[in-house]
């Protein structure tokens, strides 16, 4: 079995998509009310996908955090340090919710945190390098 990718249960999917297509410059075509988003962002699957339909689907109740969601996160990747600087000032300037500034850590990765409309933690850091799998 392999790792796929990964999906959200969003609440509000007309503003997830303007935050991921719009803040963070995912490509994302469909319509601001649709209920599924598919996308492959840099070879990995990304889905967003509406929290009624998938109750629907699945005929089932959920409970869902509200604020910031501490329970995982997603992790972007810069080549530079230069780069996550610019990317958090992008974000935050554009909407995002701040959670950790900039900083360098002991283990040498720069990283930053924000937050997207519903809380969901996003990492953008770098090792200073092109990114290896």
């Amino acid at each position: 079995m392999k790792l796929d990718g990964f999906g959200l249960f969003v609440n509000d999917m007309a503003e997830i998509i303007r935050f991921y297509r719009d803040v963070l410059g995912f490509e994302i075509k469909e319509d601001e009310n649709t209920s599924n988003v598919y996308l492959v962002k840099d070879g990995t699957l990304f889905l967003l996908y509406g929290r009624n339909d998938f109750e629907k689907m699945t005929s089932r109740k959920y409970e869902y955090l509200k604020g910031i969601n501490g329970h995982f996160e997603i992790a972007l990747y810069v080549d530079t340090f230069e780069e996550v600087d610019i990317e958090y000032h992008k974000a935050i300037s554009k909407g995002a919710t701040s959670i950790l500034e900039p900083v360098t850590e002991p283990w040498g990765q720069r990283t930053c945190y924000i937050a997207d409309p519903e809380g969901n933690l996003i990492e953008i850091g770098s090792f200073n390098k092109p990114f290896e799998r």
